[in-house]
């Protein structure tokens, strides 16, 4: 990612743009309490290494990270890119992450590009275990159309 990036990431992070509704309907909790889990999601031919400036500013400030290499990515031996051919598969080791969560924890989803799809999955797929998705110059699909038609859409203009 760019260094432009980073920084609106970690502006939006620390100015308290990223708050879930009950975060401020609570103002009273414990500073523990407060603390939110962010699950960051790489783009397209990148992995968990990518947030390495993002991770420990958070963690620096109290918060939980988890950045997870999605299938066939990063550090992901287990398959090659070649053996992937839906977002369901690419978004496996989200949707893995996800079920694994407590019913009562919600997390703060963070995509970058092509992530954007494993978040919109997500979301879908787990919309109460998530306080709020922040889309960083990622593909935002909508509900109309398949993950796949803003990629095709970009193709085709080139």
């Amino acid at each position: 990612m760019e260094n432009s990036t980073i920084s609106f990431i970690i502006f939006l992070l620390m100015s308290g743009c990223v708050k879930s509704r009950e975060k401020v309907r609570k103002e009273n909790m414990s500073e523990e309490k407060r603390k939110q889990h962010f699950v960051l999601v790489h783009g397209a031919c990148h992995g968990a290494w990518c947030w390495y400036k993002v991770k420990p500013l958070l963690e620096a400030l109290g918060h939980r990270v988890t950045a997870l290499d999605l299938a066939a990515s990063g550090i992901d031996t287990t398959r090659s890119i070649t053996d992937i051919s839906t977002c369901e598969q690419y978004s496996e080791p989200l949707m893995q992450l996800m079920t694994s969560l407590p019913n009562d924890e919600k997390v703060v989803l963070v995509g970058h590009s092509f992530g954007g799809l494993s978040l919109a999955l997500a979301m879908d797929k787990f919309p109460d275990k998530i306080s709020v998705s922040v889309f960083v110059t990622a593909f935002m699909p909508d509900t109309k159309h398949s993950p796949s038609f803003v990629e095709e859409k970009v193709y085709i203009s080139f």
